[in-house]
């Protein structure tokens, strides 16, 4: 009986470490702050900051916010798709993309009233 529980908390166990194997290919801390990377994502961050100053200065409506947002929101996953297609980081031509979006968005941001 003790040989039987045994047996099946080593299977258990054997289970629960193979479906956490993933974790090994997790972003680490570097490729999360991937120079491109972070340059990308500061600016996204400064953009949320841009759009709710203009919220709250009246300035810019909270339909139109949540719109810029979600555009935003698009951009960030995309570069979260891109990096994790190419082990965390992105490439400068991917950079680039992502930077014209952004400054497509930073557009409308400066644009509204």
């Amino acid at each position: 009986m003790l040989r039987a529980s045994r047996f099946s908390v080593v299977i258990l166990l054997t289970i629960f470490v193979l479906s956490f194997s993933g974790i090994s290919v997790a972003e680490t801390q570097w490729q999360k702050t991937h120079p491109r990377r972070a340059e990308v994502n500061k600016r996204l961050a400064n953009q949320n900051k841009r759009i709710n100053n203009k919220v709250k200065n009246g300035k810019m409506s909270p339909d139109q916010a949540q719109k810029l947002k979600a555009e935003d929101r698009a951009i960030r996953q995309e570069e979260r798709n891109m990096a994790k297609l190419n082990g965390g980081h992105i490439t400068k031509a991917q950079q680039k993309a992502l930077n014209q979006q952004e400054n497509a968005v930073s557009n409308q941001i400066k644009n509204s009233h």
